[in-house]
């Protein structure tokens, strides 16, 4: 499915008003499989911005066409071919890939407004522990805005690194985020347990154990064009994904607190089933995997989930 480049006359104001980044300081990663068509919208507004970045397509082993379009109509686009299907790890082969000191993710039904990447390098070249920042998305051919995955609002002083702004979030949409390429890394990036979904705040985790903040900054503007058509199976994804963040990181009490309020809807909810069949069969990788959040960290994860109505 299709849509419209993003052109007319706010694209015009916001060009007006916003010069060129610093050349070379923003890359863009996006992760994509199958989706041929809405891909070359992205990638087509993407090439229009002011900003020039340098585009980087990592395809998670798509069995369409889309290495043939990009190679044929977008040249100056980067291709990084996966043998496997990797999920949201595809983002991180795709960081390492790009020498870039910041990375802006794009999945392929989304694109950055103009200006946008300019804003967020300013933001982390004046915050040099900023290491991930979410963008304001607006959803839709209407731009209505979409809000990030969880909300965005100030912690205690004791939470905030250093040399980072404020209003706080714990975590972004994986296609309206920018990232410090040495902070993604030195994070380690998605995790490969979880795949795809929900993935975004575990990261955010991440980031903030090693000292690195996270933030929501409305002046860095996400389009996101989903397809309207329900997604089978991703209800389920996102509460197994959920469910596994907290064994990996949170205190046991709340990551069993979290497991029978699951195994309590799975009784008559069949997504609910799904993911907590899924969780138990990769719960002993989880244990091995288990980090548990710093503290300071975890008192701010506690805040964040009592604001959000999801503390056990």
């Amino acid at each position: 499915m299709s849509h419209p480049a993003h052109h007319g006359p706010t694209a015009t104001r916001e060009r007006a008003r916003t010069g060129p980044a610093k050349p070379g300081s923003v890359g863009i990663v996006i992760a994509t499989r199958n989706r041929r068509a809405s891909l070359a919208v992205t990638v087509r507004n993407l090439l229009a911005l002011p900003e020039r970045p340098e585009v980087l397509v990592v395809d998670n082993a798509s069995t369409d066409d889309t290495r043939a379009m990009l190679a044929r109509d977008f040249p100056q686009v980067r291709i990084l071919a996966l043998p496997v299907n990797r999920g949201a790890l595809a983002r991180t082969h795709g960081v390492r890939a790009l020498d870039t000191p910041y990375v802006a993710f794009s999945d392929d039904d989304s694109w950055w407004a103009p200006g946008s990447l300019r804003a967020a390098a300013r933001h982390f070249d004046e915050h040099p522990r900023l290491g991930l920042l979410s963008a304001r998305t607006l959803v839709g051919p209407h731009r209505r805005r979409g809000p990030p995955q969880r909300p965005a609002r100030p912690l205690p002083r004791w939470a905030r690194p250093p040399t980072c702004p404020a209003p706080r979030c714990s975590a972004s949409l994986g296609c309206a985020a920018v990232a410090r390429r040495t902070a993604y890394l030195d994070a380690g990036g998605y995790h490969p347990l979880l795949f795809f979904g929900a993935e975004e705040t575990l990261l955010a985790y991440d980031l903030a154990a090693r000292g690195w903040g996270v933030t929501h900054c409305p002046d860095v503007i996400a389009h996101h064009h989903p397809d309207p058509r329900p997604r089978t199976g991703r209800p389920a994804v996102v509460r197994r994904n959920e469910l596994l963040t907290a064994w990996l990181r949170r205190p046991f009490p709340h990551a069993l607190a979290r497991t029978r309020r699951l195994a309590a809807d799975a009784r008559r909810d069949p997504h609910a089933r799904h993911a907590l069949r899924e969780t138990l069969a990769r719960l002993p990788a989880a244990l091995r995997a288990r980090r548990p959040l710093p503290p300071h960290v975890e008192r701010a994860a506690r805040l964040l989930d009592e604001g959000d109505g999801a503390a056990p």
